[in-house]
């Protein structure tokens, strides 16, 4: 399990005191070193390279420069100046000459990138193994699955490398692995932070999201990346701050499923009874359009969307990629284009039964993931798991919502679980303190459930 953790605030703490980045970046490498994980990182920057970049660092301000010396991560998916981006596919390789509109800003606020992170090949999957190179090591239990399609980027921060890092979020990817590995997973509303570097996976629905440690760390990073980017067609203005959510929507009875793992229930029972600790009101809301939202993801037209994005590559490699991503955006030849339009106009419906929920409650909590399949259940089923962990995510972007994964309280076996803060375009601010205020109980807890060899 991971035993170290560094934070933003830690570092500057440390930085404040006379630590040193080079102090800093010794320690992330020493770190990769002893976690011996072939599967987090595609590139890694030489060290030399990256202690080259921080003795270029400004003298120490953490206020203009808020990432300061800040060892961080970037899914393969993402450019980076000077570093391959594969999206975890070696024949679609290519080195930008510029970085991503995201990743500029971090550097410009003083991060250092020290590697791009596996993923499951093309963002396609939510499972964290659909990848021609090692699958990253779930940082609790290796003979789970990492979560994906952000794998690499969430191991790199669970295992105490970085202090954070950047995932993508289309149907879940920047919060499953989140909640498999015991982290914070923001993912933005949808054009919050620029897309433009980034491979797509559904143009219309991608998001850069962040991996950390704390809420604050997590808000941090985004805080950083937000902005409207006219080069970017899909970014939109959000707001920078708003009120913490005091109504907060769970699922009915009939909305909250498990597939029959009674310990992912437990977790979630002991979150939200945390949360009623905190709340003014805690509401039972029928997720039944959420969830028919959920479906069209796959089981719809949009999977032409991702057919779209891979649709020139596909014509000249289409053997180099994974076969099951292969098969799924295959899919795309069983819709057509009126297809498309009726898929449009079935959203738009189930979006409209959606909008009286956000008059009853600000948030919404559910399970960050129903369940936590094992390797060798993947190997058996390579579809139905990863289904089922976007049971609770794939309505998200679909539906223009903002959220928000954190931690809460172990399962009764001492793996991790979570709870996700769901709130509508706009509220990324909200759920932060919502998740923020959260976090200091649930972590108070998940220590008392922690196993003994922790």
């Amino acid at each position: 399990m991971p035993n170290s953790a560094p934070t933003i605030a830690g570092l500057h703490s440390a930085y404040a005191a006379g630590a040193t980045p080079a102090w800093v970046v010794a320690a992330a490498y020493a770190r990769i070193r002893a976690v011996d994980d072939p599967g987090i990182f595609l590139h890694l920057a030489p060290e030399a390279e990256i202690q080259a970049a921080a003795a270029k660092l400004p003298a120490f301000d953490p206020t203009l420069y808020p990432l300061w010396g800040v060892p961080c991560a970037v899914k393969d998916n993402i450019d980076v100046a000077g570093m391959p981006t594969t999206a975890a596919c070696p024949a679609f390789a290519y080195t930008p000459a510029r970085s991503a509109f995201a990743v500029e800003k971090l550097i410009a606020a003083g991060a250092l990138v020290i590697g791009k992170t596996n993923l499951d090949q093309f963002a396609t999957g939510l499972v964290g193994v659909r990848t021609p190179h090692p699958v990253p090591r779930n940082a609790f239990d290796a003979a789970r699955v990492p979560g994906g399609s952000s794998s690499g980027s969430a191991i790199a921060v669970a295992q105490g490398i970085v202090a954070f890092a950047l995932g993508t979020d289309t149907a879940g990817s920047g919060r499953v692995p989140a909640g498999l590995n015991d982290l914070v997973g923001l993912k933005p509303s949808v054009g919050a932070i620029s897309a433009r570097g980034m491979v797509p996976a559904c143009r219309t629905l991608d998001c850069i999201s962040v991996f950390a440690r704390t809420v604050d760390d997590a808000f941090a990073a985004y805080a950083v990346m937000r902005g409207f980017d006219a080069a970017d067609d899909y970014s939109r203005p959000v707001p920078a701050e708003a009120a913490l959510p005091r109504r907060i929507g769970v699922p009915d009875a009939a909305s909250l499923m498990f597939f029959g793992d009674h310990a992912m229930q437990a977790a979630y029972g002991a979150a939200i009874a945390l949360l009623r600790d905190q709340a003014d009101e805690i509401i039972e809301i029928d997720l039944t359009p959420f969830l028919a939202v959920a479906k069209l993801l796959y089981d719809g037209p949009w999977v032409a969307e991702r057919h779209a994005a891979m649709r020139a590559f596909l014509a000249t490699n289409a053997n180099d990629v994974h076969p099951v991503t292969r098969a799924i955006v295959g899919n795309a030849g069983k819709f057509s284009a009126t297809d498309a339009f009726e898929g449009l106009y079935e959203l738009a419906a189930l979006r409209r039964a959606t909008e009286p929920t956000w008059s009853r409650v600000d948030a919404l909590a559910v399970p960050t993931a129903p369940i936590f399949p094992t390797l060798a259940e993947l190997a058996a089923d390579p579809i139905g798991p990863n289904s089922r962990l976007g049971t609770y995510t794939n309505f998200v972007n679909l539906l223009d919502l903002a959220a928000l994964a954190v931690p809460g309280p172990f399962r009764p076996d001492g793996l991790p679980a979570g709870v996700t803060f769901i709130g509508p375009r706009g509220s990324d601010a909200a759920l932060a303190r919502l998740g923020a205020a959260f976090e200091m109980p649930a972590a108070k807890r998940r220590g008392a459930t922690r196993p003994a060899a922790a």
